[in-house]
């Protein structure tokens, strides 16, 4: 009873006491709770109290120092100052503004851009047949470890499901592909050919000489004609090293969706699908053209007949009647497809005349007569 008494008048002196510190006005009256509300906005001080004890005195204290220490803090973004205007931006962007406000800014750009030059100019090489320049940073033995793990998943994924290379089927597409490999240039790598029992219409030749053939594909193709199309198709990929030119523009489309999500705040799945539909999607087209042209090539050299592929390509469209359109598409449309075999058709027909294929199949046809049973 007596410490909530000596409280009350503690109290009391406080209010009395900044009541009569106050100037006193006609318009701001000096309120009791104006005056405690005056006492609490400074910063506490040690006030002589009269009549208290110690320990009443620092529980006081204690009490004014935690309102001036545990003010709220607001959960609203931070912003600040640029160039006399305030907006919210983040760190990033901050020090690329810091960065441009240097006496030096040009200079740095100037030396970034000439570094970058170099390095691009610096690993540009030549795609052989059609002798397009192009970016590339991954080297042969990089490639070959990633095909080496792409080999090792295709064949787990797909174990127990490989034709024998006895089966008719898988001696069809070795047939092809011993006549279409010496016109290739990769007679070094080691060849392998796996066809597997599935109705996908699919074939592709992972980097480093490992053909897979899906047994779907072969009543879509009919003949060894059709057939060497595709595989040609698939083996120009390789000669082209379209798999090492992917893996080199991964790096800097990475970085420049990091920039754009950094600085203009895009989400990352809308800066990796505006890369995608202005740089990817465009490149890979370009890319099965060139396979495209390439492979006619491969099988001219091979003594297969050149007209065989654009009749492929119509049964191929019917099957891909759902498919995306040409802009959104990772390989061209079939009206463009077309289009483009027409025209290289007769550079194809020079090929396959240029490769004596008449004298071949001469020499095979009495390479085989040899075998034939007499006629008594």
């Amino acid at each position: 009873m007596r410490s909530a008494w000596s409280f009350l008048r503690i109290t009391r002196n406080f209010t009395s006491r900044a009541r009569c510190s106050r100037p006193s006005s006609p318009r701001t009256p000096c309120h009791p709770r104006v005056a405690a509300h005056s006492l609490l906005s400074s910063p506490p001080t040690a006030l002589p109290l009269r009549r208290t004890t110690p320990r009443i005195q620092s529980t006081i204290h204690q009490l004014s120092h935690s309102f001036y220490t545990s003010r709220p803090t607001s959960s609203r973004p931070t912003y600040r100052r640029f160039n006399g205007r305030q907006t919210r931006h983040a760190p990033l962007v901050a020090l690329f503004v810091r960065w441009g406000q240097h006496p030096h800014f040009y200079r740095h750009i100037f030396l970034l851009a000439g570094g970058l030059g170099v390095f691009y100019v610096s690993n540009l090489e030549t795609v052989p047949v059609t002798g397009r320049r192009r970016f590339n940073l991954v080297g042969p033995e990089l490639e070959a470890r990633f095909a080496e793990q792409m080999y090792e998943e295709v064949m787990g994924e797909f174990r127990g499901h490989i034709l024998s290379e006895w089966d008719p089927r898988a001696r069809m597409v070795q047939r092809v592909m011993d006549r279409l490999i010496p016109m290739s240039g990769l007679e070094g790598q080691k060849w392998e050919v796996k066809v597997i029992a599935a109705e996908e219409p699919n074939a592709f030749v992972i980097p480093g000489g490992k053909v897979f053939v899906f047994t779907g594909l072969l009543p879509i193709c009919g003949n060894d004609d059709s057939l060497a199309a595709v595989l040609g198709h698939e083996i120009a990929h390789n000669v082209a090293r379209h798999s090492a030119e992917r893996m080199s523009l991964l790096f800097p489309l990475l970085g420049i969706n990091f920039i754009l999500s950094a600085i203009l705040g895009l989400p990352p799945f809308l800066g990796n699908a505006a890369i995608n539909l202005g740089f990817g999607l465009p490149r890979s087209r370009a890319q099965e053209s060139e396979a495209d042209y390439i492979g006619l090539m491969i099988m001219a050299q091979a003594c297969y007949d050149p007209a065989m592929v654009p009749s492929l390509w119509t049964r191929m469209s019917q099957l891909n009647k759902g498919s995306p359109p040409e802009l959104l598409s990772t390989h061209p449309a079939n009206e463009t497809r077309f289009k483009k075999i027409h025209q290289w058709l007769p550079e194809a027909q020079d090929k396959r005349a240029m490769s004596n294929c008449y004298e071949r199949s001469d020499q095979i046809r009495e390479f085989m007569n040899k075998f034939r049973y007499p006629v008594w």
